[in-house]
């Protein structure tokens, strides 16, 4: 071969390999694969439903106050003088019965001026009978005298008889006054109680109106509670049982409390305050604890005046309620439901919601596939699955075939 045939070939062999190549690309090219050539279905998202079912619902009311006595006075002196004796149970804390006498001033001089009373109602008393037995004489004498018709009031000494009658009931005041003042030494509870603060001791001399100290009653003590403007429709508040002639009672309050051991009591509404609060702009109602201080069966820590208790007040009943968690509650405005496959975001609107569900009241119906796994920015139309729903379809097929007798049992193993 010549070396000119030898250079071509040299040359040619690259451009034919060339040629080849990219025959070869354009036919992978033209020719795509047959799996490129079929139509993917979308992904489809796997989520949680609840079925929304219509149940009665109790609203129960979230509200906060502080334990105060529902009955509270001061004690003060009537009399002046030494305090001589005071009741072991009259310290800050203490408690005592209606009727037990909780400090005793000094009643001597008092008792004397009983015995000066009675001194002298007893010469009133004298004095009276006296002038009796003159306007008798006189009378007789009047009539001895010969005298025809009614005698004058002079002639019977009927002044004297009357200002005799007068000095009498005025020593019998007198005796009444002293022997009250005598009593009155001895500071009595008005009621069964506690001492919350005492200001006075033994061997102190007080005046009239000074404070000894001060007690509540342990019967009954009360909760301020504020509701929330938007609660208000969702209670029956006591001041409409005025003219209700079929009202019940209050509501029912269940009130708790972290202090020491904790604790849980039942109260009731007895009463709603005749203005809204200027300062919270909101209405508070009372509710009262019978017997606050009774040893508790659980061990809890009795109630302490001025403590902070939190309540749950119970309100109306909603009939056939469409109730949903707030977790599935997005923005406080709208909610993903399942229709036909695909997520539909759904407005909603909220009657009422406390801090874990919701009373809907329009935007989605009974029977509806309630998404209850969180979501976040989620279009509607998005293909989804629900969650076990393909066993259970699998289930209810089976369940079916059994229960025509259609289905066929498998052959033993040999």
């Amino acid at each position: 071969m010549s070396n000119t045939t030898q250079s071509a070939a040299k040359f040619l062999a690259p451009a034919v390999m060339l040629a080849v190549l990219g025959g070869f690309a354009a036919f992978l090219v033209l020719q795509p694969p047959e799996q490129a050539s079929r139509e993917r279905p979308p992904p489809r998202l796997v989520v949680q439903a609840m079925t929304l079912a219509p149940k009665d619902y109790t609203v129960m009311l979230q509200s906060y106050g502080t334990v105060q006595p529902r009955t509270q006075s001061m004690l003060v002196s009537q009399v002046p003088g030494q305090i001589v004796a005071i009741n072991p149970a009259f310290r800050d804390g203490g408690f005592f019965e209606a009727g037990d006498i909780l400090i005793q001033i000094d009643d001597r001089d008092f008792k004397a001026d009983v015995k000066i009373a009675e001194a002298s109602m007893l010469e009133a008393r004298q004095a009276l009978v006296e002038a009796e037995a003159r306007s008798e004489q006189a009378l007789r004498d009047w009539e001895r005298l010969g005298n025809s018709g009614e005698p004058p009031a002079l002639v019977l000494r009927e002044p004297q008889l009357q200002a005799a009658r007068a000095r009498l009931a005025s020593a019998e005041a007198a005796v009444t006054k002293a022997r009250l003042s005598v009593e009155r030494t001895a500071i009595r509870a008005p009621f069964a109680g506690r001492v919350l603060r005492q200001t006075v001791d033994l061997g102190q001399v007080v005046n009239a109106n000074t404070t000894l100290g001060e007690v509540y009653a342990t019967d009954i003590v009360e909760v301020r509670l504020p509701l929330r403007n938007s609660d208000l429709s969702f209670i029956d508040l006591p001041e409409q049982f005025r003219y209700d002639t079929n009202a019940t009672d209050g509501a029912i309050v269940r009130f708790a409390s972290d202090l020491g051991q904790g604790g849980q009591w039942q109260g009731k509404v007895v009463r709603t305050e005749g203005a809204i609060d200027p300062t919270a702009r909101q209405l508070f109602v009372a509710a009262q604890i019978d017997e606050p201080f009774r040893k508790s069966a659980d061990g809890a820590t009795p109630l302490k005046i001025g403590q902070y208790v939190t309540a749950l007040v119970t309100g109306k009943t909603i009939e056939d309620a469409l109730i949903v968690p707030n977790e599935n509650i997005y923005q406080g405005t709208f909610v993903y439901v399942v229709e036909d496959g695909v997520l539909d975001r759904r407005r909603i609107s909220v009657s009422w919601q406390n801090d874990v569900e919701s009373i809907v009241a329009g935007g989605i119906t009974a029977g509806e596939q309630l998404v209850t796994t969180p979501l976040g920015q989620v279009s509607t139309g998005t293909r989804v699955t629900i969650s076990g729903a393909a066993d259970a379809d699998r289930r209810d097929r089976s369940q079916k075939a059994i229960a025509s007798g259609t289905t066929t049992a498998s052959a033993p193993t040999p």
